[in-house]
């Protein structure tokens, strides 16, 4: 087997795991070739020849796995995405394991599904994106969180989101497939893959195999007014499937631009490089391969 591994040595707590998981998979006349980044250096310039090696292995977070994806759509290039970030929610989407041996046997099984990548374009540059994006509340969220995540993890967020419970409300105007929508809100978010933490689900479905977003409006005033949208989440894994309460409006599109007013700020798979809306959005069906196991075979093959 021949690997290209891109490793970013900056995401998450910087446990090393990588390095265990190139002595578990290394098998008698394997190559591997490991190219690091910190940030500095855009990760999709170091995937440039991944199409030269049998598989791609993206060891960082979210932003991480949907940069490299985004380089390479539609190339057929299989990826694991490799969860060494902070909140791993495209890995938890999935059911990828965390430990070193059992990314090490996935692999070697090397099971695949095509998965849809969101391409945002916001002040005259594109990004890829695999598990969400989107503008406001979520958006600040990620920004405050960004300073304190190598040493809180996950619970930076929550931090963050306790220190914004008045988030700025905006009109927004939305395009969705030719729909035009008005709406009072705090933030809208591009959903690809529903997951967020604690297997709390943003939309009822979780389709990223459809050629469709979720489009969900955060219509609440205030964080608190989100609260009960949280639970009805949680509730979804019992298959009662509540309703996600007045707080939230979601509708389904390829195609999505987003206007607020006042601007808000932009993000995408948690990364808030500082763009403001507006922004557009838009659906590739299938472009991303990914490395998964059968969990999410079973689940996904069937969109």
């Amino acid at each position: 087997m021949k690997l290209l591994i891109a490793n970013n040595i900056s995401a998450g707590p910087g446990d090393g795991a990588i390095y265990d998981f190139i002595r578990m998979v290394m098998r008698d006349g394997d190559e591997v070739c490991l190219r690091s980044t910190d940030g500095t250096t855009d990760i999709a310039n170091l995937v440039y020849d991944a199409r030269d090696y049998d598989a791609l292995v993206v060891a960082g977070g979210d932003g991480s796995v949907s940069r490299a994806a985004y380089a390479l759509a539609n190339s057929g290039v299989p990826i694991l995405p490799f969860p060494s970030g902070t909140a791993n929610l495209l890995a938890n989407n999935l059911y990828i394991p965390y430990e070193p041996h059992a990314l090490a046997n996935l692999l070697r099984d090397m099971r695949t599904l095509d998965f849809d990548l969101g391409e945002m374009e916001v002040d005259g540059k594109r990004f890829g994106f695999g598990v969400m994006a989107g503008a406001g509340f979520d958006a600040k969220i990620m920004s405050d969180a960004a300073p304190t995540k190598k040493f809180l993890g996950p619970i930076a967020y929550f931090t963050a989101a306790a220190a914004n419970v008045k988030p700025q409300l905006a009109h927004l105007h939305l395009d969705v497939d030719g729909e035009l929508i008005d709406r009072e809100g705090v933030g809208v978010l591009i959903v690809n893959f529903s997951k967020i933490q604690f297997e709390v689900t943003v939309t009822h479905e979780n389709e990223p195999c459809d050629g469709q977003f979720g489009v969900v409006i955060l219509k609440a005033h205030s964080a608190f007014g989100l609260v009960p949208a949280f639970i009805a989440g949680l509730l979804d894994r019992d298959g009662g499937f509540p309703s996600r309460t007045d707080s939230l409006e979601i509708l389904r599109g390829s195609h999505v631009a987003v206007w607020a007013d006042p601007p808000l700020e932009v993000q995408f798979d948690g990364e808030t490089p500082g763009f403001q809306t507006p922004f557009r959005a838009r659906i590739i069906p299938g472009a991303a391969r990914l490395i998964v196991p059968e969990e999410a075979l079973n689940e996904f093959s069937g969109n």
